[in-house]
């Protein structure tokens, strides 16, 4: 397949794959939000002080981080399972690394898929700097809220 006709399968499946992942990262998103947020409301009804205690936000933050990070992990994967399925890259193994390299906008692997499908790893590296946006976003959120509710359950003579 040469020509626009390729060009335009390489889009297609792109932009398909794009809004697949980011509905994965918008799922994934809400379901950490609301799963730290129904946790930490549980300890605070228990009498736990966070203010008191900084090791617990740390390692809520630390916990939303991981999680985000293995939705990027998904993502990369759904990226590479359609990189293997059209046969653009020869391996499993090529085409998560090549994948992984591409959505973190690395690209260093040396991994090329075959010319009809070499739009979409530019297409994945930009919808790489849009997940890691909203991961950023989410991530910034999270901490804001922490800290802004710790000052706000100060004391006075903190």
């Amino acid at each position: 397949m040469n020509g626009w006709g390729t060009w335009s399968a390489s889009w297609i499946w792109s932009l398909a794959i794009v809004a697949i992942t980011i509905a994965i990262h918008v799922v994934g998103i809400v379901f950490v939000g609301n799963t730290s947020r129904r946790a930490r409301n549980r300890l605070l009804r228990q009498g736990f002080a966070f203010v008191d205690n900084p090791a617990s936000t740390i390692v809520l933050i630390v916990v939303v981080a991981l999680s985000l990070a293995v939705l990027h992990a998904i993502e990369a994967m759904v990226w590479a399972l359609v990189y293997v399925k059209l046969g653009a890259l020869p391996t499993p193994a090529a085409a998560a690394l090549y994948s992984v390299d591409s959505i973190t906008t690395r690209g260093a692997s040396g991994l090329v898929p075959d010319q009809q499908w070499r739009m979409m790893g530019a297409t994945e590296a930009g919808d790489g700097m849009l997940l890691f946006g909203l991961s950023t976003a989410f991530l910034f959120y999270v901490m804001l809220h922490l800290w802004k509710d710790e000052s706000q359950n100060a004391s006075p003579t903190d």
